[in-house]
């Protein structure tokens, strides 16, 4: 044999040993790989407007309540017609729970006038059974002394999450 051969042979038979002795000490084991799927969670008005009814101002600023639970109307106001809290429906999947938020509050214009209400929603969190689940919310109107008549509008958003 030739010595190149020679070489070679030692050469392969060398790096045999180290693989063979690599793969005498090597170890396998598993891993699970996992996913949780939840249903998009959704909210829409149950078609109620957070609604403080028809007001005559006084002299003085003061400030007009709503809640799922009433109405309280306060010092030198005048308080009369429908009001509401404003509902809302969620869906997602049964047994999680969602955060709800809004805005924290909420400006009414009337043509160049306006008055600022605090938005109040009627849960933080809650539990979604069967799926569902509901809340509400209110507001506290601040109306200032004198308010400008006319009818009053504003727009507030509510955020529903998974936590």
């Amino acid at each position: 044999m030739s010595k190149f051969m020679k070489a070679a042979l030692a050469s392969s038979v060398l790096a045999a040993s180290v693989m063979g002795a690599t793969a005498a000490n090597a170890a396998t084991d598993t891993a699970d790989a996992r996913a949780n799927i939840l249903q998009q969670v959704t909210v829409t008005s149950d078609g109620s407007d957070l609604d403080f009814g028809t007001i005559v101002s006084g002299a003085a600023a003061s400030t007009v309540s709503v809640s799922a639970g009433g109405l309280a109307c306060g010092a030198g106001l005048v308080c009369s017609g429908a009001f509401s809290a404003a509902g809302f429906d969620v869906t997602g999947t049964d047994g999680q729970t969602v955060s709800v938020a809004s805005d924290p509050n909420v400006t009414l214009n009337s043509g160049g006038n306006s008055m600022v209400a605090n938005i109040v929603s009627s849960v933080s969190t809650m539990t979604l059974t069967g799926g569902v689940g509901s809340f509400n919310v209110g507001g506290l109107l601040n109306v200032g002394a004198n308010q400008a008549d006319g009818a009053y509008v504003g727009t507030f958003n509510v955020t529903v999450n998974y936590n």
